[in-house]
């Protein structure tokens, strides 16, 4: 687990969403998985995603009309695995997340610590090789973010994904392998951490 920290407005989040390919670079290159994500065009990039990235936001984007099993099955539907299989695989892994008593649940009736935990199931649904999340605790109180934190470590590294992870909750620095320190734009340090 990467983390990438540094104040506000210091590109974070740009960098990110460059990693991501979610937004284009003014210059250089970016190469994940041996692909240059530079030289794809909007419609590649958009199926590289499909195939490789998951995204972890802060304000979780789950669906109001759709169950907790419905929200994180959609990376599948989008990929036109059929709805009954997409949303057995997606049940399957919030039971694993203690959430299996919460399937039909739909997300206004979710605690905060709930949501994110679909919302983190919604991101590996589809197994991506890299986990993206922009700030995936600042909503939530200590003793939560510290849960999602551990969820998301033992759910996503179990599989070895590569997981970046911009935050400011410097509660969560322990759950890094690495920490790389930004300011002004560029990458200032990268610290390694043991667990």
């Amino acid at each position: 687990m990467l983390f990438v920290v540094g104040p506000s407005g210091c590109g974070k989040t740009t960098l990110l969403t460059l990693i991501a390919g979610m937004l284009d670079a003014d210059k250089g290159d970016i190469e994940l998985f041996g692909r240059s994500v530079v030289n794809m065009n909007a419609a590649q990039k958009t199926d590289f995603r499909r195939g490789n990235v998951g995204f972890i936001f802060q304000q979780f984007n789950l669906l109001p009309t759709l169950t907790a099993a419905e929200n994180a099955a959609v990376p599948l539907l989008i990929q036109d695995v059929p709805r009954k299989q997409a949303v057995e695989r997606a049940s399957e892994l919030l039971k694993g997340m203690k959430l299996g008593h919460r399937l039909g649940a739909y997300p206004s009736s979710l605690s905060g610590g709930e949501q994110q935990r679909v919302a983190i199931a919604r991101s590996l649904v589809a197994h991506p090789k890299l986990l993206v999340c922009d700030e995936p605790t600042a909503s939530l109180d200590g003793d939560t973010g510290h849960k999602v934190m551990e969820t998301l470590r033992a759910t996503a590294l179990k599989d070895e994904r590569c997981v970046i992870v911009v935050t400011h909750d410097s509660r969560i620095f322990s759950f890094a392998d690495r920490i790389a320190r930004m300011e002004d734009g560029r990458i200032q340090s990268v610290t390694s951490q043991q667990l």
